[in-house]
């Protein structure tokens, strides 16, 4: 079942206060969404706030690392008990990591899982009963790298495969409630997330990244989420280059693996 409009509905949007999350809260707000804004950052979260209030939109904005349990649950919490419930949770908030596998430390896979995986399970089983009583959208930043392999990434892509077998069955489990999930896997996209990729040994690097194709922006991402929502559709792929790599992947899956070595070599040359 479709939508027209988003007016005086509730989103609640993870890593709301830069990139992709800023850019879908901005869009939602345009249409008369109430938004429950959540980051660990509090000085953009407070920034983004004073922005949305300033335009006259009904928000809330709560300080929320999504890799602690407590923490989403009391943030969902609170949006509940100031709005009345979620209409649409879009599990964005994120981090990266790069380097060859035989190299990164496993505390790097830990932190990139608890962040990616385990900041959208806490956040979407704190928000569940709301979302599925109020017939729902669960919306989840998955990338391509949760459809397909990507080298350099390996953590990253662990995490977004795990997040891809979560949602696609949980969809299953609550669509006969009326509730609904969308993947969105944006490709490529001009935002922070880069310039605090982790390295082999967890701290930022400064190794330059390795991609194929130009840069999307947040911007046209959100706009994409946003009809996307209207319309509840189920899988999201975008950019050309994202496309072209997930249909590839699915039908040549081993010619993939050889061209995306080929092309992103790079990312394990002195990194």
């Amino acid at each position: 079942m479709s939508r027209k409009s988003f007016k005086d509905k509730v989103v609640v949007v993870t890593g709301a206060a830069s990139g992709i999350g800023l850019a879908v809260c901005r869009r939602f707000a345009a249409d008369g969404a109430r938004i429950g804004l959540l980051d660990m950052d509090e000085q953009a979260l407070d920034a983004v706030h004073r922005e949305l209030a300033g335009r006259g939109v009904a928000c809330i904005s709560v300080r929320c690392d999504v890799s602690q349990r407590e923490d989403c649950e009391t943030a969902v919490k609170q949006i509940i008990d100031h709005f009345g419930g979620v209409d649409v949770l879009f599990n964005n908030a994120g981090i990266t990591q790069r380097g060859a596998f035989v190299d990164t430390d496993i505390s790097v896979f830990e932190k990139v899982m608890a962040v990616n995986f385990f900041g959208s399970l806490y956040c979407t089983k704190a928000a569940i009963e709301s979302l599925i009583q109020r017939k729902g959208l669960i919306i989840v930043n998955e990338s391509v790298a949760g459809l397909a392999p990507l080298l350099g990434r390996t953590g990253y892509s662990a995490s977004k495969h795990a997040l891809n077998g979560l949602f696609t069955s949980l969809r299953s489990e609550i669509r006969e409630t009326g509730t609904h999930v969308m993947i969105v896997c944006p490709g490529f996209v001009k935002t922070n997330l880069q310039t605090r990729a982790l390295g082999c040994d967890g701290s930022v690097t400064p190794h330059p990244q390795s991609r194929v194709g130009g840069q999307d922006t947040p911007e046209n991402v959100a706009e994409a989420i946003y009809r996307g929502a209207i319309k509840r559709k189920h899988l999201l792929v975008l950019t050309p280059v994202g496309k072209i790599s997930y249909w590839i992947s699915r039908i040549f899956p081993i010619r993939y693996e050889r061209m995306m070595a080929r092309r992103l070599r790079s990312e394990l040359e002195g990194a």
